[in-house]
């Protein structure tokens, strides 16, 4: 495998899948959310409850996305919240949605869709708001699900692990980068992958995770790092890629089950096995480091692709969020 690593650095610097990600301080700020008690800056906000936490979430889509392949958008608002309440090492518990579509026929595919993929799932929806008199399809959908133990954004440590786990059992849906593994699969399958990370949560092997978003794994890592206020270095040369494919666009693929986990160095065997056994490609593809760079090497050569406390991306560090 071989690639120009300066290059792919360029295209990462210039990626607007990660620069979007600033549009999350810039309204976090406007909201005056860095005071208050629930840290922003997660895959969900965890509220504590008892003796767990209640996640709460929500997805929006891209007018562009709702139009070219409302199916899929309608499956994907679904199933990208639920990624999103396994990241912080929970289960869903229901979904609700907002969808505005041009007559009933406009909404029908999103909804089915949606349907689809909570059946698939088992995940039900309890209900939402709906407006077909409009002139173009929109869709958000939020989601409830619950954690015993947290895997938060904002708890990886120097010397941790950096491990991708991605179901390569997929495909692309052109012309996005949306790597697609999950609407042909058997739904107990897939039901049961989503236990993985709450079971690693609750077994105290890691603390930090991050599903891997529209950013890509460099982006995804980007904002981990920024939260938790350390650096990263990625190894491409270790990230497992699947037939095909090539770096670049890995990189900057959002796959329907894919997450980063920042694991202490002795439980990341264990860890691995956890994927492994549910046939799911996990590998160790860099470290979290003192600092706040983020790196991709290769080869012995090192890139730089940002600097979060010299050009912060969110602004959500935990220091801002208290």
């Amino acid at each position: 495998m071989s690639f120009d690593l300066a290059a792919i650095a360029d295209r990462l610097r210039a990626s607007a899948g990660i620069s979007a990600k600033a549009d999350i301080g810039a309204v976090a700020a406007r909201l005056g959310l860095s005071s208050q008690a629930v840290a922003v800056g997660d895959d969900c906000a965890a509220i504590p409850d008892g003796d767990g936490f209640l996640l709460l979430a929500i997805e929006g889509f891209i007018n562009e996305f709702v139009a070219a392949d409302p199916w899929f958008a309608g499956w994907c608002g679904v199933m990208v919240n639920i990624s999103d309440v396994v990241a912080m090492g929970g289960r869903p518990i229901a979904v609700v949605d907002a969808v505005w579509a041009n007559g009933e026929d406009g909404a029908a595919s999103v909804f089915e869709g949606m349907r689809a993929a909570a059946e698939t799932f088992g995940v039900p929806i309890v209900g939402g708001h709906t407006n077909i008199r409009t002139d173009r399809g929109q869709l958000s959908v939020a989601i409830l699900g619950r954690a015993r133990r947290l895997l938060t954004s904002f708890d990886a440590r120097p010397g941790d692990r950096l491990i991708a786990a991605i179901d390569h059992r997929g495909r692309y849906r052109e012309p996005f980068n949306n790597w697609e593994a999950a609407t042909s699969a058997p739904p107990e399958r897939l039901r049961a992958d989503l236990d993985i990370l709450p079971e690693i949560a609750e077994a105290g092997l890691a603390f930090a995770a991050k599903d891997i978003s529209q950013g890509g794994i460099i982006g995804t890592a980007i904002m981990l790092a920024e939260c938790s206020g350390v650096g990263i270095e990625i190894d491409l040369k270790a990230i497992p890629l699947p037939d095909g494919v090539a770096m670049e666009r890995w990189l900057s693929t959002f796959p329907s089950f894919g997450y980063l986990l920042a694991v202490p160095e002795e439980n990341a065997a264990v860890v691995l096995e956890r994927f492994a056994t549910r046939d799911i490609v996990a590998a160790v593809i860099g470290a979290v480091t003192p600092g706040s760079q983020i790196a991709v090497t290769a080869d012995g050569k090192r890139e730089l692709i940002r600097d979060h406390q010299a050009t912060p991306l969110m602004r959500l560090a935990r220091e801002a969020a208290e």
